[in-house]
């Protein structure tokens, strides 16, 4: 017997709405965050800023602890209609097995960010609620227009599509249907065989990542593909892989080379250069939402 689950999306935002902005990761000053505090104004929202932001332990916005009750109070508010994370780095993973999720699941809401928040989307996912990769708070100024329009529509309910030319895919024309998932393979390599591990059988996996190694990008897609990852996919969708690293002998291929020639066994379609991740036009996707992908002549697009 098949089981159909159906995903849960968090309620729109109204104008009005309050927007919690916490760090669960690397340290951010409340100075920092003046940008997107202004966008968030210009949107019709208001902003409450977490504990975490100013704190300091070291690289971190304080301690473990803090990081994680700064969290949980945003998760349990209910005057709190999103939480947006300030900025990535490391350290959610230390804090994720500290949080209760009762309440959230009874009152979900949009948790938004990406990279080292790929932590919290792939473990809300076990729980059937969709989540917001998207651009941090950091830095949201250099984004293009699109990238930050893109996690505004999501917010507000309004309908949302992604196009991009059709480039250095290897996918036949088309219409395929799946749920997506993933986020930065770093994190999704980290979390194999937590209790934070997703599955992706018969979904639409999308991955990204920055300032990695290439031997060690493909030691993570080699763990990927043997941890079964990668054969039952519908789909495969390859972000931003940016500032990859070589050493003095090269490697001698690149991210997206090394990910396409794993995949290349299997008959999904693999599509490279989209647009989300470390890089300026970093466009929100709705992890958890069975999407559209539509490859057509010249154009690929991706409807949520």
């Amino acid at each position: 017997m098949i089981l159909i689950r159906f995903m849960i999306t968090p309620n729109r935002l109204e104008k009005g709405d309050t927007v919690g902005i916490v760090s669960t990761a690397r340290k951010i000053s409340k100075k920092e965050l003046k940008p997107v505090l202004q966008l968030l104004e210009r949107w019709g929202l208001k902003a409450v800023l977490g504990k975490t932001i100013g704190a300091e332990e070291n690289q971190f916005a304080g301690s473990d602890e803090l990081r994680a009750s700064d969290f949980q109070q945003m998760l349990d508010d209910p005057n709190i209609k999103a939480i947006w994370c300030a900025r990535g780095g490391y350290g959610t993973v230390r804090i994720i097995d500290k949080l209760d999720f009762s309440a959230f699941k009874k009152n979900s809401k949009w948790i938004v960010g990406y990279s080292d928040v790929t932590v919290l989307h792939s473990h809300i996912h076990n729980f059937g609620i969709e989540t917001l990769h998207a651009q941090m708070c950091l830095e949201i100024e250099n984004k293009t227009e699109e990238a930050r329009e893109s996690i505004r529509k999501v917010l507000f309910g309004e309908e949302y599509s992604i196009e991009m030319k059709w480039t250095d895919s290897f996918a036949p024309f088309g219409i395929l249907k799946g749920e997506l998932v993933g986020g930065n393979l770093s994190v999704l390599y980290s979390l194999i065989g937590s209790n934070s591990e997703m599955k992706t059988d018969g979904k639409i996996l999308f991955i990204e990542d920055l300032d990695e190694m290439l031997y060690h990008v493909d030691r993570m897609m080699m763990n990927l593909k043997r941890s079964g990852y990668l054969k039952n996919l519908k789909g495969l969708i390859i972000g931003g892989m940016t500032e990859m690293k070589d050493n003095k002998v090269y490697f001698g291929k690149t991210a997206e080379e090394i990910i396409a020639d794993l995949a290349k066994e299997y008959e999904y379609p693999v599509i490279l250069n989209f647009p989300a991740g470390h890089i300026a036009d970093n466009r929100a996707l709705i992890m958890g939402r069975e999407v559209e992908l539509k490859i057509a002549d010249n154009q690929i697009t991706l409807k949520f």
